[in-house]
């Protein structure tokens, strides 16, 4: 089974090699398989993937032809440093999209990420800020803009909102998201959104909280509202009780209009006991949907599953805090190919963490393998 098999070609052949001619001792899509599998079975940066790839190079070579051999660690480093971002995870996504078979995504949250491990200080540059588009139920990076500091998400997001092809999805955002600008963006694409709403914007927090006060002390009394309530509890001295009040009167919201296609108002509020002591935090927000409480409770716990199944991982089984690639482009396309590592894991329904499930990757080349193979009757890669 060589390259002209497997079906990641035909989604990489709007990626340009950014190399000379006369330079190119390897071909680019070996280069990049090479790297998304090495990163899959464990390497976490450049001397690690073409480690990866010498050791198994006899593997490789069933797929990809390797003119040359395996490229060198700087090979990699010069060759991912020259490629285009915004092309290189449109070709993963498209590739991760079709042998995933996903055919819409219907959440997606959109938060940001500092490389910390990116910065030199001594030479006084600062860590690179990812702000990336995230398909909860998927897994899937649908999009990814770099920034220079945390503070630039607000200019991002909408760069990010352009990369998005889904339609009838519902983005969520944080705080610093909640802006009129993006809220229009996000309608405009054919989309609906649920922004978190703090202290960036004063009066719109204020006449959420009044609306729902106001409401509360009526019961509600002639005011179109929903709430759902649910608790959980664990063996472990911990129970949380959450609940959610959505209000469809936007009679109290000052320049409504001015917040494009705003149907409703809502709070979630969690209280948390754990061994006795108990403390609780609300969060509110606006959305474009006229939409029970139960699915906006829902709703705003998986956004926030973009820390616990994006950023944490990446920290804790893929080192990128630690991984100390500075150049800006290559540690955004490095980031990339982390990202539809831990898509290809997250498909195996294997039980196992993802860091174990690298190193099986690594280990065993059929396990890898697996994680390649599309789940249809054709069995290609």
């Amino acid at each position: 089974m060589h390259t002209q098999s497997l079906e990641i070609k035909k989604h990489f052949r709007g990626l340009k090699d950014p190399r000379r001619r006369h330079c190119r001792r390897h071909r680019l899509l070996d280069i990049v398989v090479i790297a998304i599998c090495a990163v899959t079975g464990g390497a976490d940066n450049w001397e690690e993937i073409a480690a990866f790839g010498r050791r198994h190079e006899s593997w490789f070579r069933r797929y990809l032809s390797l003119p040359n051999g395996i490229p060198a660690h700087d090979t990699f480093a010069r060759v991912f440093s020259r490629l285009d971002p915004q092309v290189f995870q449109r070709c993963l996504r498209d590739w991760l999209l079709a042998f995933g078979n996903v055919l819409r995504c219907e959440h997606i949250a959109i938060d940001g990420k500092t490389l910390c491990g990116s910065a030199r200080e001594t030479k006084g540059i600062g860590p690179l800020h990812l702000v990336s588009a995230w398909a909860s139920a998927n897994h899937l990076i649908l999009g990814q803009v770099a920034v220079e500091g945390k503070s630039n998400e607000i200019t991002a997001i909408p760069r990010l909102l352009e990369l998005l092809q889904t339609k009838g999805a519902v983005v969520t955002i944080d705080a610093m998201g909640c802006q009129k600008e993006i809220a229009a963006k996000i309608r405009a694409r054919g989309c609906h959104y649920v922004l978190a709403v703090k202290d960036n914007q004063p009066n719109l927090l204020t006449d959420i909280q009044e609306s729902l006060v106001r409401g509360d002390e009526t019961d509600y009394a002639g005011m179109a509202h929903d709430r759902y309530e649910s608790k959980t509890r664990n063996g472990h001295g911990r129970e949380e009780k959450r609940s959610c009040d959505v209000l469809y009167d936007l009679s109290g919201i000052r320049n409504q209009e001015a917040w494009s296609g705003l149907r409703a108002i809502g709070m979630c509020y969690t209280e948390r006991t754990i061994h006795g002591e108990t403390t609780g935090e609300a969060r509110y927000f606006i959305a474009s949907q006229k939409k029970s409480a139960r699915y906006y409770a829902t709703v705003c716990r998986k956004h926030w599953g973009i820390e616990n199944n994006l950023h944490w991982q990446m920290d804790v089984s893929f080192g990128e805090d630690a991984n100390r690639t500075a150049e800006r482009r290559a540690a955004e396309n490095l980031t990339l190919v982390r990202r539809a590592a831990q898509t290809l894991i997250k498909r195996d329904p294997q039980k196992g963490g993802i860091k174990c499930k690298r190193r099986q990757a690594g280990w065993d080349l059929k396990y890898l393998e697996e994680l390649l193979i599309r789940p249809t009757h054709s069995g290609k890669v």
